[in-house]
């Protein structure tokens, strides 16, 4: 029986906009799904970042992980699916559907891998006491000569190396980089780690809203960019505001609300989610209501983001400032900074 056993808090990392030097190790920081695997002979298990099993999800790992994991060992790493030349989360998140037949299909044309990035259980040994450069150390010769559909993730103690990385390899759909104190040990659900990520600004169209969930003040601010055919796509929200912030938001947007009655040319007048526009309540809403308001276009806000992914920010974008001296015509998709490509199995080929 493992000394371990699920579900286990993972560790977690802190953000920063350098990346610090020093005692430490760097990996390129996936974008994916955060798992531990667990593995006690012929008895598999995946588990996600919030404890829930991933199995039913991912079915294509269970064969390759019992063949090349050893017997018992407890892993800590990211799943990912990689399309082309990059990781496509969209195709990621899509797994984790109701239906059998839906899953059994996605696992068949879009694969998934596991990136392995810790090691918490070595046959009967418990390894979370031991800091990570023994961990990291005896991880590498458990995995020594893995194949895919496992990795181990690449890592370098070279700051200039992670430097390159982060600049490199955002055009694999790759999320920054994440940097670990060689001497720490394991540390379940404590933020002991660093993240290092992009962060871009943009001006944006805020063509809606929706209210916060208690009713008071603005929840998140839809935003907007014009695309080559003159669509105003919607490319996702502005978030995370303080309890004054909305309310004063409230107030810097009354001028544009639509009033009851009132006959607005708007592009997502009739929008559903299609077409680029915002979506009410969907299957991954949980209930919460998602309904949102328009506002007549005239606003211009700078956002800053981290990443685009296809025609929308990967994350909630953080409000810098209105812009009242833009035009919303101007909010184009082609002032946005994009990554040149780089091929993911150039980063793979690191792990040799």
């Amino acid at each position: 029986m493992l000394p371990l056993q699920p579900p286990i808090d993972p560790m977690l990392a802190k953000l920063s906009r350098e990346l610090p030097t020093g005692d430490l190790l760097y990996e390129p920081k996936w974008d994916g799904f955060r798992c531990l695997v667990f593995r006690d002979g012929d008895e598999l298990t995946l588990q996600s970042r919030n404890g829930k099993p991933l199995d039913r999800y991912f079915p294509e790992l269970a064969d390759p992980l019992r063949s090349l994991l050893p017997s018992q060992v407890v892993l800590d790493g990211e799943l990912v699916v990689p399309v082309g030349d990059g990781l496509d989360f969209d195709a990621l998140s899509n797994r984790i559907h109701p239906a059998a037949s839906r899953v059994s299909l996605l696992s068949e044309e879009t694969p998934a891998r596991f990136v392995a990035f810790d090691l918490l259980v070595d046959g009967d040994e418990d390894l979370m006491g031991a800091p990570f450069s023994e961990r990291r150390a005896r991880l590498e010769s458990r995995l020594q000569g893995v194949t895919p559909p496992v990795h181990l993730t690449p890592a370098t103690t070279d700051p200039d190396t992670a430097q390159d990385w982060f600049a490199r390899f955002e055009g694999a759909g790759l999320d920054g980089v994440i940097v670990k104190p060689l001497a720490d040990p394991y540390a379940p659900g404590k933020r002991t780690l660093v993240k290092v990520k992009q962060q871009r600004t943009a001006d944006v169209v805020v063509a809606g809203f929706r209210w916060h969930k208690d009713g008071a003040g603005v929840g998140s601010l839809l935003l907007g960019l014009w695309d080559d055919h003159g669509r105003l796509v919607n490319v996702g929200v502005a978030s995370s505001f303080a309890a004054a912030r909305r309310s004063e938001l409230i107030d810097e947007i009354a001028s544009h609300r639509v009033q009851d009655g009132e006959v607005v040319d708007h592009p997502w007048l009739e929008g559903d989610g299609t077409d680029s526009t915002p979506r009410g309540q969907h299957r991954w809403s949980g209930g919460r209501d998602t309904s949102w308001e328009l506002l007549r276009l005239g606003l211009v806000a700078e956002v800053a983001y981290e990443q685009l992914q296809g025609d929308r920010f990967r994350h909630s974008a953080r409000f810098q400032r209105w812009r009242p001296d833009r035009d919303v015509g101007s909010c184009r998709f082609d002032q946005l900074e994009v990554p040149p490509p780089s091929e993911l199995r150039d980063l793979f080929a690191l792990e040799g």
